[in-house]
């Protein structure tokens, strides 16, 4: 990783802690577990904001090396980010489409569950952070199915952390498993170790290195 890399993922930390999307305290995961931190890109919701994640979403891409044709965004909260990030690339000289689906199938006018470009190429898959991986997994249905291949997933914030219940946590993040089963590529915009850079480079701000060690025990526990 490159210096410049190093810093784009320091600044997506700082930035998403100042815009209060990335919080600290005592929040329930979607695998019942107590995190002592909770991102929710959701909460990007104004213009300003949004014009800066895409920055940060489409110079991550072009730094990756991958190569693609279009953008695809899972329904719902990839929509506005693939749409987004393709008006930063557009930005930066790359002009490039995008499309996403619908929940439900529409009956009439087009019809169909995609909207936008017409699925073809090299496809990167724009989400927030991977779960369980159920949309990764649906997108990849769709974009195969449309002839089309998956080129890579590119998400905001990787947790870095063992999927699978307490009781039989896997060796593997869910990340990991989406990259394993689909043989592409999961790009990060920044990870958990960078979160935890960002904690100990702050340790002036008490407001931040409270939550330091409540970060590091849950690392040590559930990560990778």
């Amino acid at each position: 990783m490159s210096e410049q890399q190093s810093d784009l993922r320091q600044q997506f930390i700082g930035f998403s802690v100042e815009a209060e999307v990335l919080k600290f305290g005592q929040f329930t995961t979607k695998a019942g577990r107590l995190s002592p931190y909770f991102f929710n890109a959701g909460l990007f919701h104004d213009g300003a904001t949004l014009g800066k994640l895409a920055q940060f979403y489409a110079q991550t891409l072009l730094d990756s090396g991958v190569e693609f044709d279009m953008l695809f965004g899972p329904a719902y909260k990839g929509i506005t980010l693939a749409s987004a990030t393709a008006v930063a690339l557009a930005a930066k000289g790359r002009d490039t489409s995008y499309a996403y689906n619908r929940k439900e199938a529409k009956d009439h006018g087009e019809g169909g569950t995609i909207v936008g470009a017409k699925l073809q190429g090299k496809v990167v898959i724009i989400d927030d952070v991977i779960s369980a991986g159920t949309s990764v997994r649906e997108s990849v249905t769709m974009i195969r199915a449309a002839g089309a291949e998956p080129a890579a997933v590119l998400i905001a914030l990787d947790r870095m952390e063992r999927s699978g219940s307490d009781a039989a946590l896997s060796e593997l993040s869910a990340v990991q498993e989406v990259s394993r089963e689909f043989n592409i590529p999961v790009i990060s915009i920044a990870n958990l170790s960078d979160l935890f850079t960002y904690l100990d480079t702050h340790t002036q701000d008490a407001s931040l290195s409270q939550h330091k060690d409540a970060v590091s025990a849950y690392r040590t526990r559930y990560g990778i």
